[in-house]
């Protein structure tokens, strides 16, 4: 798919864009209306691909929680393997359309990789994720940074608190939430590892306040994120921290999701979810 199209999606679902402009542009970009309606599908999430553990699987309990956040209660959706008494955490974050099929999907995967995983609906406050997409991004602009890092926060207090958490926690995200993992990161001293996709990089002043272990994920055909990667490298180097980064070529934003179309890079994803296991397994002795 022409590159043009793909970064004219991106700053659709992250400026964001009005929809009539957005196909207005897509359709000079396609040639016409024609072309527009036939690349859409091409670049929309399609949930029905979220099932790569699906919700009854045997090797996992799995469900709807909710936890106290300190912008009220927060729904999230909480999966652990069956039959171990203690484990690890990890917090799952979200794109910019809340708690989609797809992250609790991922919440599953990494459940049968041996972790008790939490992942928060932060539109909570808001009355919850819609289910379309376009009414999710508009009702992120609503969302407050700083109210939606303390309900983390809260859903790593919840997690220390559960009987059946051995006591390290980590997270990952994406897009979005992958930005959120980076500033919870700072904001959470005893946070032990952070995997961030393709997020947006912290104040370089705070970043020597990260005492977790990070692993980051970038796409190279993403320069609205990847502008802040050098300054975000540099700072965690001369802070003396822990990271190890991947740049993975030929590949776009959201080349993780499985349900994101024409940006889903099977090969990439596979390998940085490789990645990421080892990594947690590793930090948090799962």
């Amino acid at each position: 798919m022409d590159q043009r199209i793909i970064d004219l999606y991106d700053e659709y679902t992250h400026a964001p864009l009005e929809r009539r402009v957005f196909i207005k542009r897509l359709t000079a970009l396609a040639g016409s209306t024609a072309g527009a309606m036939a690349a859409l599908p091409l670049l929309e999430s399609n949930y029905a691909f979220a099932a790569t553990v699906p919700p009854n699987d045997a090797r996992i309990e799995a469900g709807q929680v909710a936890y106290a956040g300190a912008s009220g209660a927060i729904r999230a959706y909480r999966a652990r393997p069956k039959g171990v008494a203690k484990l690890p955490a990890v917090v799952v974050i979200h794109e910019n359309r809340g708690l989609t099929p797809h992250i609790e999907d991922v919440a599953r995967r990494a459940a049968i990789e041996g972790f008790v995983v939490l992942a928060p609906d932060l539109l909570s406050p808001l009355g919850g994720a819609p289910a379309d997409e376009d009414a999710a991004r508009q009702l992120f602009a609503k969302v407050n940074p700083a109210t939606a890092l303390a309900d983390l926060v809260a859903g790593v207090s919840y997690l220390k608190t559960s009987a059946d958490v051995s006591g390290k926690i980590g997270c990952i995200g994406f897009c979005w939430g992958g930005g959120m993992a980076n500033n919870l990161a700072v904001n959470l001293p005893e946070l032990a590892a952070a995997v961030p996709f393709y997020g947006i990089q912290p104040a370089t002043a705070d970043v020597p306040k990260i005492r977790a272990k990070l692993l980051l994920h970038y796409a190279s055909n993403d320069d609205r994120v990847n502008a802040g990667v050098p300054a975000y490298e540099a700072a965690l180097k001369a802070a003396g921290l822990s990271y190890t980064k991947h740049v993975y070529e030929g590949t776009q934003h959201a080349f993780h999701n499985d349900t994101a179309g024409a940006r889903y890079n099977k090969e990439a994803a596979e390998l940085a979810w490789r990645r990421t296991v080892e990594f947690l397994r590793a930090t948090l002795g799962a």
